[in-house]
């Protein structure tokens, strides 16, 4: 039988408390399935006495994560604090100069410094792994470094906040307001601390960007993600998109063409038949398509207690198994910088406009539209109210580069009342 696989546990809330159920209570289970008594010898936290709902004697307590993660008594240093820096960044960095293994659901460190962390690691003979980090309990990264090895992925898509994918649904089924939604969520505990890492679309960006290493061989580029958050989506938009068969999404995409890698994170428009159309208030799901297999839909809770923490397990079993893999795929220093690239395959669009209630107003955004070489393909314009007139436009397939033309344009009309709201409508 081989020696018990000793863990140091750094941050016990939600996710750290599951994972501490989980071993507590999955123990012959665990050891069956590994071989190994998976074992916690120490744990860490910013409060020691607070009642987190499981006992937690008989394990000892550091007040340091990074005296935690260097303990002679800790194998595998379970990263579960969050933050990009400070002390989840210092105790990662202690515990893999110290040749230990590390499993962290942390995406915001990975984000800004999984190149330099996974180069850490190679060098320590240690291994850093993240299962937990993107979408939940869905088992993508395990699918990208294994299942689909064997694949060139041609392109990686998904929802992956759970939090703008439930207020987006809820404003649909409930008809309510986003600053409506948004508060409901608030007070339901969704929101980070932070609401715009949500509703900005930087945590999810952050877990596109880490997808998009993987699928690529690339060096993790968060900084090059284009991002946009769903704080303009109305009411309205989600109205107008059920109309014509549509759900609004946060849609993140990467693929890799000859330009360079595209990756963008932004509120679109799906078909309401697709799977991400038919996705449900928290759920996550993440697209993979390959040049052997095909299109792969995996479809899971996003967030949560137990699922989070089976993902941070799966990553634990694997080091009791034996198994060692790059950070990223492919040994980091193998990695290839980025060279960012923004979409040109064209693609149709949705134009929210209020326009100035007069005539010719609607005939100049035609004309504009038409100058940047974009066609309508749909139009339709609602009641006018205090002297303007909504007008809703789907125009047939464009690049951006022709949108941007167009809305750059289009001020100098004097026909806006305000400004215009573009979302790509992609056909997932």
């Amino acid at each position: 039988m081989s020696d018990p696989l000793r863990l140091g546990i750094a941050g016990l809330g939600t996710v750290g408390v599951g994972v501490v159920k989980i071993i507590r209570q999955k123990a012959a289970m665990l050891q069956s399935r590994t071989g190994r008594e998976i074992t916690i010898s120490a744990i860490s936290a910013r409060t020691r006495d607070k009642d987190r709902g499981v006992s937690l004697t008989g394990y000892a307590w550091e007040d340091d994560p990074v005296a935690l993660a260097t303990r002679d008594d800790v194998d595998v240093f379970v990263e579960l604090m969050g933050g990009s820096d400070g002390p989840a960044k210092a105790a990662t960095e202690a515990a893999l100069a110290a040749g230990k293994d590390v499993v962290t659901a942390n995406k915001a460190m990975l984000a800004l410094h999984g190149q330099t962390l996974a180069e850490a690691a190679e060098s320590a003979g240690a291994v850093l792994r993240f299962e937990a980090a993107v979408a939940g309990g869905i088992p993508v990264i395990k699918s990208l470094t294994e299942g689909l090895a064997g694949n060139e992925i041609t392109r990686v898509m998904g929802v992956m906040n759970g939090t703008c994918n439930y207020i987006l649904t809820r404003m649909q089924s409930a008809g309510l307001s986003y600053d409506e939604v948004f508060e409901e969520a608030n007070q339901l505990g969704f929101l980070e601390a932070d609401p715009e890492l949500d509703v900005g679309g930087i945590d999810a960006g952050h877990k596109l960007a880490l997808l998009a290493s993987i699928a690529y061989g690339t060096q993790v580029a968060f900084s090059e993600v284009e991002l946009e958050g769903i704080g303009q989506i109305t009411i309205e938009d989600i109205r107008q998109a059920a109309d014509m068969g549509y759900r609004i999404k946060l849609l993140g995409v990467a693929q890799l063409t000859g330009r360079g890698l595209e990756q963008r994170m932004s509120p679109c428009l799906v078909p309401d038949s697709s799977p991400l159309g038919q996705l449900e208030g928290g759920t996550n799901m993440v697209v993979i398509e390959g040049d052997q297999v095909g299109q792969i839909v995996l479809r899971g809770a996003g967030a949560g207690e137990g699922p989070t923490a089976s993902a941070v397990l799966s990553d634990i079993v694997d080091i009791a198994r034996g198994t060692r893999l790059s950070t990223f795929g492919q040994p980091a220093t193998t990695l290839r910088p980025v060279t960012p690239a923004r979409a040109t395959a064209p693609a149709p669009y949705y134009l929210r406009m209020c326009l100035q209630d007069r005539p010719g107003a609607l005939a100049k955004i035609a004309t504009t539209l038409g100058e940047a070489g974009i066609s309508i393909d749909r139009m339709r314009q609602y009641g006018h109210s205090s002297g303007t007139a909504p007008v809703l436009i789907v125009t047939h397939k464009t690049t951006r580069a022709s949108l941007d033309e167009a809305l750059v344009a289009m001020p100098a009309t004097k026909a806006l009342a305000e400004a215009p709201v573009a979302l790509r409508i992609e056909e997932a």
